[in-house]
């Protein structure tokens, strides 16, 4: 008999790894228009988290594990008076910021949402920058969020584009989970072999499944997975900062890696069938791509395929309202991620399965004229019958144009079209938008409006003096870079 055995070689760390480790410690942003986009994703960001906190189900969540516990220079969550260590602060934010599924979006091959990495940033930062002014140190500043923002775009965006974790099961809070560790691991001071160490245990760590995002189990885990996801981040970043040795071929292992183990298509019967085995592609180097052409959701907090469906519905509004109970049926014409994804019929059981229907998403502002975060709410839905008999019209069918326009670089549309019918056999014109407000392609009509959102979720949490002491610090992209981090987090304690 032959013996088998495993070379115990120890190899260099994987070229992924390697490839995010540098672009974190060597690159240097110069696009005016990544450094602009980000001003205006933090506040957008911090809005969202505002808004959040109007909704007892999202605080539930927040403050300290350990009643009454003290923590020296500890990171504040925005919008209330907690100071808590940096791994639960950062829990704290990111929860605060995806519980109404209102901040930015990045669509690709795996979608997800680049500014939960905020979570993770903004505590350890403002830590740090705590920390480093008791020690008679010069503090982090806001140009450093910022930069780390790009950064953890660039990273969790690029690494979408063609690798889809959805395909096989894996929530893509796991993109969030990897780029929070390189830029907090940057934060800390990381030089690259921790900075190596911090994401190879990101990737071996444990990886959530997307079951709750889909019926029949949708629930709101959705809405804390990232907050959780980042905040695991800053822990693993600090194992890493403590001297841990890495697991350099975290991804490559034969049998227990992260591509044979997670990655691949596996066969119920291996022996007589290969693995479908599956790496990463990264079809672009890493630069501030995913910044300058991130997804705002400026209008409606829904999730992102149903933006332009939403707005349809809206223009649809003044022509159907009066005449619901005539219609016969609604088609909605969408792309295949959007049917994939969020098109459900029969009953939906919560607010976070609602957020996450099509045909809810497109009922409500055709009755209505608008989509809001309590409309989601179990006694707004039982309040509203109508909503379900509308559902119940509906018919989703696929565009293939739009699924291809969805993929293609030079266009990321996301459209939608909705069409009603009558019992008179007469319709409505079919209303198509390829584009929602928050898309590139209307920056110029949408930062107005994502301004008017922020300064409206201030006034959900703040006075009008302080509304207007945060807006002239935020509005300022000179000023906004060279404000202490501890002093704009200041602006936000309650």
């Amino acid at each position: 008999m032959s013996a088998t055995f495993d070379l115990n070689e120890r190899p260099d760390y994987d070229d992924v790894l390697q490839h995010i480790a540098d672009y974190v410690l060597t690159y240097r942003i110069d696009s005016p228009e990544a450094w602009d986009t980000a001003r205006n994703c933090l506040i957008d960001t911090l809005g969202c988290g505002l808004l959040a906190l109007r909704f007892p189900e999202c605080t539930k969540h927040l403050g300290p594990l350990v009643e009454g516990t003290v923590v020296p220079h500890g990171a504040r969550v925005p919008g209330t008076s907690f100071r808590l260590d940096p791994v639960k602060a950062a829990w704290d934010i990111g929860c605060i910021v995806r519980w109404l599924d209102y901040n930015d979006t990045w669509l690709a091959a795996e979608w997800g949402h680049p500014s939960d990495n905020l979570g993770g940033i903004l505590a350890i930062a403002d830590h740090l920058s705590q920390r480093r002014v008791a020690d008679g140190k010069s503090p982090l500043t806001m140009r450093q969020v910022l930069e780390c923002m790009i950064m953890a775009h660039e990273i969790q965006g690029v690494l979408a584009l063609e690798n889809s974790f959805n395909r096989v099961g894996l929530d893509h809070v796991v993109l969030v989970k990897v780029a929070s560790t390189a830029v907090t691991a940057k934060l800390m001071g990381a030089n690259r072999e921790q900075l190596l160490s911090a994401l190879s245990h990101a990737w071996v760590d444990g990886q959530s499944l997307r079951t709750y995002r889909h019926a029949p189990n949708a629930g709101s885990r959705k809405s804390w997975a990232a907050g959780d996801a980042t905040s695991r981040a800053v822990r693993l970043a600090d194992i890493a900062m403590r001297g841990e040795m890495g697991i350099p071929g975290v991804l490559t292992a034969p049998q227990w890696g992260f591509y044979d183990v997670l990655f691949s298509k596996t066969n119920k019967d291996q022996a007589l069938k290969p693995v479908d085995k599956r790496q990463f592609s990264l079809p672009q180097a890493f630069g501030s791509y995913v910044m300058e052409n991130v997804l705002f959701k400026i209008s409606f907090p829904a999730e992102f395929h149903a933006q332009t469906a939403a707005e349809a519905a809206v223009i649809l509004h003044p022509v159907v309202k009066d005449r619901l109970q005539e219609i016969d049926r609604i088609v909605i014409t969408t792309h295949e991620s959007a049917i994939r994804i969020i098109s459900k019929v029969g009953k939906l059981a919560n607010a976070a399965d609602r957020d996450h229907c099509l045909q809810y998403m497109t009922a409500v502002p055709l009755i209505f004229g608008n989509l809001i975060a309590e409309q989601y709410e179990d006694s707004f839905h039982a309040a509203n019958p109508i909503i379900d008999e509308l559902r119940d019209k509906m018919e989703v069918v696929e565009d293939e144009g739009y699924t291809k326009e969805y993929l293609e670089a030079d266009k990321r549309s996301i459209a939608n079209a909705i069409q009603v019918f009558f019992l008179d056999g007469s319709s409505t014109d079919k209303v198509a938008v390829e584009y929602p407000i928050g898309h590139r392609r209307r920056r110029v009509d949408g930062i107005p409006l994502l301004e008017d959102k922020f300064r409206n979720n201030l006034m959900t949490r703040f006075a009008g003096q302080r509304c207007d002491e945060i807006w002239s610090v935020c509005k300022d992209q000179k000023r906004l870079e060279e404000t202490p981090v501890q002093d704009f987090v200041s602006l936000f304690v309650i």
